[in-house]
């Protein structure tokens, strides 16, 4: 009689699944790289220390000296920054929920005409456009801010279209199809697929701002367009040299401030 050959035992099987080596995962990589975080901060702490030094053995006579003392400069670039940060906050309250709106149902027949509007701010220049507001509103801050709305508003407002726009009908209906109503939809699908491409609208439209508002000084806006301006028409080169570079050294932080900004509100999903 032939031996039937015995089954292996249940803990045989067990070490033999406990041996079959498992593939390892990936590493996520890292949001923020530690070259990210450093490399140009110290570019532009570089940069100042240049100046500073510069400025140590400068000749400056009584006329630039009166422009830069007093807080002049500390005056400035507060008021700079203050028009760049209320200018593109109205930018986003206005863009971002306009986009979302042309991009709902019969509205959306309207896209083309918000995206004249807009594309005609843009192009019209700066300086015009601040002119002719100043000529409306007079002299003062609320031009300045006005004009840097309009100027700055096409980024957003196209980005946050597109993105809309570019989402996968198939995911859209799919949450439709799990009993998601169409504010959940658009809450909890489409603005988080569109978040990359708003995000690069922003951050255009903040350095658009901050190079913008040099302009502000035309209408009486302040801004570190008083130093440049100054410098300009008293010839005095220390006096636009500092607001140039300030206002150089202000876009730069701005653009890498919005780029981690970018990186850190991007869905964990959509990273590549």
């Amino acid at each position: 009689m032939r031996d039937v050959p015995s089954e292996p035992a249940a803990s045989e099987k067990t070490e033999e699944k406990a041996e079959t080596p498992r593939t390892p995962r990936a590493p996520r990589p890292a949001r923020i790289t530690w070259q990210k975080l450093t490399v140009l901060p110290a570019a532009l702490v570089a940069v100042l220390l240049a100046t500073w030094l510069w400025f140590l053995q400068a000749d400056l006579d009584a006329l630039s000296r009166n422009a830069l003392s007093g807080g002049q400069v500390s005056k400035a670039l507060w008021q700079h920054i203050q028009l760049t940060v209320i200018s593109t906050f109205f930018v986003l309250i206005i863009a971002i929920p306009l986009g979302v709106l042309l991009t709902r149902g019969a509205f959306s027949r309207a896209t083309p005409v918000a995206m004249a509007f807009a594309n005609m701010g843009q192009a019209t220049p700066a300086i015009g456009l601040l002119a002719l507001l100043v000529i409306w509103l007079g002299i003062g801050r609320r031009a300045a801010l006005i004009g840097m709305i309009i100027y700055a508003i096409l980024p957003v407002l196209s980005n946050t279209i597109t993105g809309l726009k570019a989402n996968d009908p198939t995911l859209l209906e799919a949450a439709r199809g799990i009993g998601m109503s169409p504010l959940g939809v658009l809450r909890r699908v489409e603005l988080p697929l569109a978040v990359p491409l708003i995000l690069a609208g922003v951050r255009t439209a903040l350095v658009l701002n901050v190079g913008t508002a040099t302009l502000a000084v035309f209408g009486g806006g302040g801004g570190l367009g008083v130093l440049i301006t100054t410098g300009i028409t008293n010839q005095r080169m220390p006096v636009l040299v500092l607001g140039s570079i300030l206002t150089v050294v202000l876009a730069l932080l701005v653009d890498w401030l919005a780029s981690i900004a970018e990186l850190l509100l991007r869905p964990r999903g959509l990273q590549s």
